[in-house]
Order: structure tokens, then sequence, then C-alpha cells
């Protein structure tokens, strides 16, 4: 039951339901207009809330003129955002993007709707947020969770303990999809036999809808109906029982709903399922073959990985598999073995192919185009797939780089907000595009007064959060008054919150307790350090990693200067990210994707002081915040940690803490507001989710639904053409071969043009069938080609399966330089030249 409202106060649910207003602060005003209690008593749910207000209230509030007036204004703000011309529309006519359907495990969209972990989830949410800022159209896919992800809770000893509250999906915005009849519209998945109904809520984010599967119904069985019980809980079978229906039940729900995506797009190999419900839909409906379904699905499927290890991909035994997948194989037409194929990491003739099914080589064969998400993780990425594609150059496997964003007005704190839409406009937040130079024109004084708001709010929040944490343990009232003492809006704040995932190092920090009490307890310079985070329930190592931080937090020595938040979630997120004035990220290099909380950060004012990973690595200029350590990696973790450690505490002794401190100009730290300027001015434009967003449409979802209209048209003639040219090209390449190669050794001068001139062979294929390949380049000291580039050899007189090339190129440097020749297939509905990962070197 939802509490009814007066009529004057009707548009509150339709405001409630949009979550557009977790990015807009006139409605939280709104919402807090209410009842401010009830805001937050509610978890910052406006549809609960509106249940926890008394009707008294309510009636009130249907007579109270400014309010209504509000009520009008901001209800006619959202009609408009959801109207008005977006960065897409310029593009939509001449597109042939209709839709990408974002399928994701989790999104992070707010407290209110708890069905996130951590920054996966960050990411997704963001994602909707950006494209329905700019316009894109998109729709959302995930599961609706009815214990979510735990809620964290420590012991007296600092053990995480976890606790899984039910969530009652009619107090949330969400609402319940029903089909013509007003019966709750539902789809249907095989679970070895067992029969698994889901029903779908809409959570409406902004202009992009998200369906969220829900299989706790009553006409399944209990184990049925557990399977959407929690957000990655439960064993190896239950976490497949999850993604098939993720993927093959989120195809369904698109389709029941009334959405027609052009695209789909992958976020992990969680849904990565999706690609073979698409492919059993073509053979059955439109009668294709399973490789040509094959070729039709790719063409308009991205997959993005985030994992930089193994260890962190979903994998599946064979006969797992065999009990959920022999009689989908059946509905596909193909074997089972073919089926489990797309998911092994080996060769099909190698010992131990098809033995085990993973999930991101799945994704990575399903889509067309994939994508890492930062310049570093697709360095990481290409090396740890590369044996996908074994003849390739590791440097040319085909997965690209698009650097994750955040969403900017979900992030942003009020004060900053305001000091930058005086000088960029408000409409920067939407977009993120505007002249950032002009930050440096922001005096440093009206900077530095919104850094010291954010900053005292914080302070009250940790003491809040630490008194309440106190009372959850039954301390004695009377014992928790020594939180009112806690921290000091005047000091250096230093923050770190994420999944306490032991590679994260949370506690580098303590391998040197002495120096860190000095640098804390210091009379003349102090610090502060805020610490949260969750550890994953199976994970007793990050647990022991949340022990060791709250057992230092209680140590009376500096239990005012340390603190460990409970419960991390998106409200600490936001606080802590907007509050401290350094973000703390020290991972082992290269295992941390992205990480965005730092992204978050830097929008803030907040300085980053980072291991050069993730989108660090790329962002680091020297005046934007600090580094720690440099780009070597030891084989040896214990050394690694050592070295990083003295690294980390020599740049706070040393360069952060004096700067923050040098008041030598005034009461305003000029040294540190000039680093703040260079943060904000340089990496804003960077790190927001619009940007990454349109890279997204650009790169990737554009081309891919061009692509999958050109193989779809007439009956998927397209498809069926490359699905049958790629068979005769594997069975015809070992035919392939470079007989010769001639061209001129002498030295020459730099511009000049060099001939070469190639024999190949080419056996049943035709010169149609190949592009042939020059690659020149500087010769390095194992006579390894460096930096080389490619040039296209036109092909001449050809006659018994063998062909004569030739070509011209530039020598682009001095001193040695080499060539050589290769072969690749060609076609034009390839979307990459080592999509067939056949190469043919001279």
């Amino acid at each position: 039951m939802r509490a009814s409202l007066p009529e004057p106060l009707r548009p509150l649910t339709s405001i409630g339901l949009n979550l557009r207003w977790t990015w807009d602060r006139r409605t939280v005003d709104l919402f807090r207009w209410i009842d401010p209690d009830a805001w937050d008593a509610a978890d910052h749910d406006p549809i609960r809330m509106i249940g926890l207000v008394p009707r008294a209230r309510l009636e009130e509030l249907a007579e109270d003129g400014p309010f209504l007036s509000f009520l009008a204004d901001v209800h006619a703000d959202l009609d408009k955002y959801m109207s008005e011309p977006r960065w897409f529309g310029s593009r939509r006519a001449s597109s042939p993007l209709s839709l990408v359907a974002y399928f994701s495990p989790e999104f992070a969209l707010s407290e209110a709707l708890p069905i996130y972990s951590g920054g996966l989830g960050v990411l997704a949410g963001d994602h909707l947020k950006a494209a329905s800022d700019l316009g894109v159209p998109m729709a959302g896919v995930g599961l609706l969770y009815r214990q979510g992800y735990f809620r964290q809770r420590l012991n007296a000893d600092g053990w995480q303990q976890e606790l899984y509250p039910p969530l009652d999906p009619h107090a949330m915005p969400l609402t319940l999809l029903a089909g013509d009849d007003g019966a709750p519209l539902t789809v249907e998945v095989d679970l070895a036999g067992a029969r698994c109904v889901a029903q779908i809520w809409r959570a409406q984010v902004g202009r992009v809808p998200l369906l969220l599967l829900d299989c706790d119904v009553e006409v399944n069985e209990p184990d049925e109906r557990a399977v959407t019980d929690r957000l990655y809980g439960g064993a190896t079978e239950h976490r497949l029982r999850q993604e098939i229906v993720l993927g093959i039940g989120g195809v369904r729900a698109l389709e029941v709903a009334g959405f027609e995506p052009s695209v789909f797009h992958s976020n992990e190999g969680h849904a990565g399922f999706l690609g073979l419900e698409r492919i059993r839909t073509l053979v059955q409906r439109d009668g294709l073959t399973f490789p040509e379904a094959v070729e039709a699905v790719r063409a308009s499927s991205v997959f993005t990985t985030h994992t930089p290890v193994s260890a962190g991909i979903d994998v599946y035994g064979v006969d797992l598999m065999q009990q959920y997948f022999a009689a989908f194989a059946k509905e596909c037409d193909v074997a089972f073995d073919d089926l489990m194929a797309l998911g092994s990491a080996q060769r099909p003739d190698e010992p131990g192919a098809g033995e085990r099914f993973n999930m991101a080589v799945m994704g990575l064969r399903l889509a067309g185009r994939s994508n890492a998400v930062s310049q570093l993780h697709g360095r990481v990425s290409r090396a740890m797939f590369s044996p996908l594609w074994p003849d390739v150059p590791e440097h040319e496997v085909p997965i690209a780089s698009i650097t994750n964003g955040v969403h900017a007005s979900t992030w942003i704190g009020d004060k900053i907000a305001e000091v930058l839409a005086r000088k960029l406009g408000r409409a920067w937040v939407g977009t993120g595009e505007a002249r950032w130079e002009r930050v440096a024109d922001v005096p440093d004084a009206e900077l530095w007064r919104a850094r010291e708001k954010a900053r005292a709010q914080l302070v009250y929040f940790v003491r809040a959060r630490l008194r309440a944490q106190l009372l959850d343990r039954d301390v004695p009232e009377g014992d928790t008054g020594w939180t009112d003492e806690v921290f000091d809006p005047g000091i250096l704040t230093i923050g770190f919150a994420r999944r306490f995932a032991q590679y994260k190092r949370a506690t580098l920090l303590l391998s040197d307790p002495e120096r860190l009490k000095r640098l804390v307890l210091s009379p003349e310079q102090p610090v502060q350090i805020v610490f949260a985070g969750k550890a994953h329930p199976a994970d007793d190592g990050g647990k022991e990693l949340v022990r060791a931080l709250v057992h230092l937090s209680s140590d009376p020595d500096v239990r005012g200067r340390i603190a460990f938040i409970e419960d991390y979630d998106m409200e600490a997120g936001r606080i802590l990210t907007q509050g401290v004035d350094v973000w703390l990220n020290n991972p082992r290099r290269p295992l941390e994707a992205c990480g965005t909380s730092g992204m978050k950060a830097a929008l803030n004012g907040v300085l980053n002081c980072s291991i050069l990973d993730g989108w660090w690595d790329e962002c680091y200029d020297g005046r934007n915040g600090w580094a720690i350590g440099g780009a070597e990696t030891y084989d040896d973790p214990e050394y690694q940690d050592r070295v990083d450690a003295r690294s980390l505490f020599a740049v706070l002794e040393r360069e952060i803490v004096p700067r923050f401190y040098d008041r030598s100009e005034g009461p305003v730290p000029r040294r540190w507001v000039e680093r703040m300027k260079a943060s904000i001015a340089g990496l804003s434009p960077y790190v927001t989710a619009a940007r990454m967003v349109r890279q997204y449409v650009d790169e990737l979802y554009a081309p891919a639904a061009q692509q999958g209209v050109s193989l779809a048209a007439s009956g998927h003639e397209r498809a069926r053409a490359l699905a049958a040219w790629k068979r005769a090209v594997r069975a015809a390449w070992d035919d392939v071969a470079v007989l010769d190669v001639e061209g001129d050794v002498v030295p020459s001068e730099l511009g000049e043009d060099r001939r070469v001139a190639a024999t190949v062979r080419l056996g049943r294929l035709t010169p149609d069938d190949v592009c042939v390949q020059l690659v020149h380049g500087s010769v390095g000291a194992n006579g390894e080609l460096v930096e080389h580039a490619l040039a296209e050899l036109r092909p001449g007189p050809w006659a018994d399966g063998v062909c004569t090339y030739s070509g011209t190129f530039t020598a682009a440097a001095a001193g040695l330089y080499g060539y050589t020749v290769r072969i690749v297939p060609a076609h034009r509905d390839l979307i990459t030249r080592m999509d067939l990962g056949l190469v043919t070197w001279a």
C-alpha cells in the first residue's frame, strides 16, 4: 500500500518516481521541505518518505501557497527536462542508433535503491544518468535484489558482520510493469529444467528507463524465488542462475516491455548470456544457422571488461554448463561443445579445451566491439586476453579503451557547484563542456571558503556516524561523548573509501605505525584520516584489513584523528569525496582497472594522491595532485608494499602537509589553491560521464548500430554471407604464405620513398579475401620493429593462387630501419582486420 496524497500534492508521486531527483538539488529541497526528519528516516527515498509523513502535515502542505508554487515549478522543470532537445537530438535524424540496451548486474543510482556494491554499479548508474542528460536513447537492464547488497556492522572486535534487511519494492521509486489486462508483465527462463518466472519493475532515471527483473513471485518454487535474493550472494551455481536471468531473461523483458534495441551493451561478463538468447531468437524466428546468428549478434553488440586479473572473472565448469545449457544448445540447433567453445579460453585442439566456460571470453567473442575502462587497463586487457588472438601482436588485440567517468551532478558538492556555476554557467554539469580555464579566475579566497565548508560538513558527518555506530553496539550513551570532539574542521583531512579488496591495500599507512602517529598528532601540522569501505562477505583477508583499521581508530591516542565509517554507501561516498582535502588511492599497480572515486573527488577540488594506476596513470601531470612512486612494478608483493609505503610517507611529509599549512601569504594557502585550480581545470572535462558516454556513442554505439542494420537487411543476407566467408577463409588459411619479399636495403635519406614487392601464395583465396600489409619502423636492440607503421600493398598479377603485391614507404626516423610483410583477412563487414585472429607473417 502506498500513501494517498491530497489532490494538490499528486505531482509529488511522478516527481518521486523519476530518479532525476538524485541529481537535482531543487527537487531534494522540495522533499526536505515536506519533512526533513522523515526524509532522513526514509534513507532519502521520497516514495517511502511520503508514507512516513503524518496526514495532517500533507493536508497542511496542500494549502501552503509557497510550497505549492515551488512544487509546480519543480514539476514543470522535470517536464522540460524530459522533452527539451539534448546533445544526441542533433544526431538522431542521421543516426541508425535508435536504442542502446545497457545490461549490468548492479546499478548505483541512490542509497534509496540499494542494488549496488561498488565501482561497477556506480559506473553503471552514472552511465544511465549521463545518457539521460545527453538525450542518448538507452534502456538499462538489471536485477531487483530483494535483500540488496549487505549492510555492514562491526562487532566489538572490529570484525565485519553482514546484515541483509529485506527490501520492499512497493516503498521504493519503482513501478511494477503490467500488461493490458492489468496483470504484471513477466518473462520465463529455464533453470536446468526448473521454470523460473520474473516480474519486471521499472525505475525511471531521468529520460532512461531501467528494467529490473524480480524472481520473488508466488508462482515460483522456493529455490527459484531466491534467485534474485542478494547481489553477489550464494555459491557458483547461484551466480550462474542469476546471470541466466539477467542475460536471457533481460532480453526477453525488453521484448515484452516493447523495447527494440539497435545495440546491446554488456557491462562486464555477468550479463553475457544475452548474446546467447539473441542467437537463439535468430535461429528459431529467422531461420539463421548458429554461425550466421553469431555474426548478426556480434555486429550490434558491445562488451566492456572491468577486470584486470583472471581470478575476477566468472568461470563455470563443463558439468554445470551441461546441466543448464544442454537443452538451450538444442534450441540453437548447435552441438553443446560448439556452444561451450564460445567461452573456452583455449583453442579447440589444445588440452583442456572446453572444460571451463569463461564469461569474459564469451563476452569478447559475441561482441564485435570491446573496450577496457582506462588506457592502462586497455594494455593490461590486451595482454590478458591475447591468447584468444594468438597470431596477433599484443598491441593490436581488438580491445579498445574508453576511460570511465562520473556523473558530475550526482557527485559534486553544493558549495563548489555554486562557485563553478558563477564562472562556468550551470549547463556544464549536464554536458561536461565548459571553458575550464576560467577556473583560474575564481578568487582564491572564494574557492578556499567552499573547501572549508565542505570539510566542516564532513566533520559533522563523521561525528554523527561514529556516535550512531557506538549506540548500535549498545555502548552506553554516556560513553559516546568523545565523538563530539572527533576531527577538527581546520585540519588537513585525507580520505580513503572503497571496496576492501586486498590489492587496494587499505592498511598501507599502517606499515609504519609510529611514523603515522607522528603525522596525525603533529602539534603544528596535524593530519586526520577517514576510512570507509566493505569487504566481500567471503573475503576474510579484506575483513582483516577492516579490523586492523578499526583497532587503529579505537586507539585512544589517535581516535580523534583517525576514523572508520561503517556501512559505506552512496551518501557516505558523496560526503567523503566532497569534504576531504586529499583522496588517497594506493592499489598494487596495475590491478585498478579505473578507480572512479578519485574522479568524484577531483570535481570537488579535492587533490588526488595515488599510485599511477587506472585513470590516474593517464591524467597525472605533476601539477594536479601527487603520484605515489612511479610506474615500476616488482614481482615480490611485500617488497612492492614497502617501496610504495615509503614513497607515500615521503609525499605526505615533504609535499602535501607543508603545502597545505603554508600560510606565508595570508590565511589562504595560495600554493594549495593553485594546485586545486590546476586539478579542477585540467581534470574536470575528462573525468565526467558526459565525456565517457559521448565517446561510447561515437566510437562504439553508432558504428555497432550501423553494422547491425547492414547485416540484418534483406533477411540477414550480409550476416549469412559473412559467416560463409569466415568459414571458407579459416578452412583455406593454412595455404596462405608470403613466398618472397624484395626491396631497397641500401642507406637512404629521411623522406625518401622506398619500394617493396612481395610474392604471396593465396591458395584457394582471392586477392579480395586478404590485405597484404607492409609493417615498417625503427629496429630495436633485439631486432624487433618498434613504433611501427602500416602501409597497404597493392595487388598485381594473380595466377595459380599466387599474387604479387607492391608499394612504397617512407622511413619516419633516422638510424636502423626495417620492414616486413604480413597477410590478414579482408572483408567489408569485418569490424577489424584482426577479427578472425589470423595473421601470416613473412
